[in-house]
């Protein structure tokens, strides 16, 4: 599980403004959720709220918490016990700091978390955020509350637009849903259940938003989706369009550079998507495309609806016209009933594919899911070893991704400071950071550069020239 935090933004002269309230959002698990902590700091600033990275300065505490690890629901309840501790201490001292739980294991939790933990004053689910302004006000006149229902309205319309101010002080980098909730019901996974069923914004709201983005100084998007790539959203033609077009036209977005999408689905990777990989050089070439399994008997358990030779099949169909892509996919060992020989078929199918990044895990039941009632669990050491010879594949061939960019020269948007003095870190086209000697001024513009050398995490280079491919608008 990742952690982000919401912070406050740069410049902000909180001193300045002493009826300010803050607000400290602590940010679990996916992209999606980092986008939504945003979407509600910018909601509440119409109600005076700044964010904070200072827990003890918060007047409001928000979790925005994620379901999909194991014993999720109880690392929310551990740090609402710390939360609680810390509300009594402002108590004692004349100041009122408010809690609230929002995410998918508000979802999935709902009136139980105010039962096990009276600390919280609301309960915010994924399809509500919208609504957070007005149930924040309810819970300061003493009710507690829930909002878990999923929204009649469409909640994206109800959303404030970035604020160009914050957005600036964010990055040059940006997400942007343009999807959300899932249909596919893989046996593994609690998404259908706490995002719910498949919505795809339309055009219109899409590309107002990447605009604002784009004027704000943003020059790389990253479309987010449960199943970003069955998207199918109204356009303003009156027709349904698919992912394929829409990258095409917000490539056409002044200022927006580069563009990406995550998370794929291998079911809903169509023609005009892999032919906008061959013709959009605004689209970096890079596919974040899970398998989970390299084992058909097992995809078959997961309810995945694809097999392994396909999934190879779909690879080489995309790398036949983007040569250059580079996969990163999702793995997950001890599913029920996986045998070795199961296992040995992920492995041979990870050396077949060969990934420039992944993600892997251990099995782990999700209360609700059709997984959780599976009797035929793998053993937990068994899981432990597996993952361990699955994880050490998956770094060799990371580092030897890495070791293959070293002496080619590439585009590189330069994104923040880096550790040093003197050094920025950028965004390559494959999305490794790699660290350059570089101006602060220069953040935000797309330089011409060659990788010199390949760190365990990140790479290092040097620019080859003193023009700039591109930067941000003035």
């Amino acid at each position: 599980m990742t952690e982000h935090m919401t912070r406050m933004p740069a410049g902000e002269l909180i001193s300045e403004r002493p009826n300010t309230r803050k607000v400290f959002v602590k940010t679990y698990g996916c992209q999606m959720n980092v986008y939504d902590s945003d979407r509600m700091t910018d909601a509440l600033a119409k109600d005076g709220y700044v964010a904070t990275d200072v827990l003890e300065d918060a007047d409001l505490v928000l979790l925005n918490t994620c379901h999909i690890r194991e014993k999720a629901a109880e690392k929310v309840y551990s740090a609402l016990g710390r939360l609680r501790d810390l509300k009594k201490q402002h108590a004692a001292e004349g100041r009122e700091m408010m809690i609230g739980v929002a995410g998918c294991v508000a979802q999935a939790e709902g009136a139980e978390i105010l039962r096990r933990a009276p600390a919280v004053d609301l309960v915010i689910g994924p399809q509500t955020y919208h609504r957070l302004p007005e149930a924040l006000r309810r819970a300061k006149n003493g009710e507690r509350v829930v909002e878990t229902d999923y929204a009649i309205e469409d909640k994206f319309e109800h959303l404030p637009a970035p604020d160009k101010a914050k957005t600036r002080a964010r990055g040059v980098t940006a997400f942007l849903t343009v999807q959300e909730g899932c249909d596919k019901f893989c046996t593994f996974c609690v998404v259908p259940y706490t995002r719910g069923a498949e919505v795809s914004r339309p055009v219109s709201q899409i590309l107002r938003e990447a605009e604002k983005l784009a004027d704000a100084g943003v020059r790389e998007i990253t479309l987010l989706g449960q199943n970003v790539n069955a998207w199918h959203g109204e356009g303003p033609d009156g027709r349904t369009w698919g992912l394929g077009e829409l990258l095409h036209c917000l490539a056409k977005i002044p200022g927006v550079a580069r563009l990406r999408y995550t998370t794929s689905h291998p079911r809903d990777m169509d023609d005009s998507l892999i032919a906008a990989h061959r013709d959009l050089p605004a689209l970096m070439p890079y596919l974040h495309l899970p398998i989970q399994s390299g084992s058909d008997r097992i995809l078959k358990a997961m309810n995945r609806r694809h097999t392994a030779a396909q999934y190879i099949a779909l690879i080489e169909r995309i790398k036949a016209v983007k040569p250059d892509l580079a996969l990163s996919g999702d793995f997950i060992v001890g599913f029920p009933g996986e045998t070795d020989q199961d296992f040995e078929d992920t492995l041979r199918l990870v050396e077949t594919v060969g990934y420039a990044q992944a993600f892997s895990f251990k099995y782990s039941t999700r209360p609700g899911t059709p997984g959780a009632d599976l009797t035929d669990q793998v053993p937990e050491d068994v899981k432990t070893a597996r993952l361990e010879r699955l994880q050490a594949l998956l770094v060799r061939q990371q580092r030897a991704f890495a070791e293959q960019c070293v002496g080619k020269t590439i585009d590189l948007l330069l994104e923040k400071p880096g550790r040093m003095p003197g050094q920025l870190v950028g965004r390559s086209p494959w999305l490794q950071p790699v660290n350059i000697d570089a101006k602060t001024s220069q953040i935000g513009d797309i330089i011409s550069v060659r990788i010199t050398a390949a760190g365990n995490n990140s790479l290092f280079a040097e620019a080859i020239n003193v023009e700039t491919l591109g930067s941000l608008p003035a």
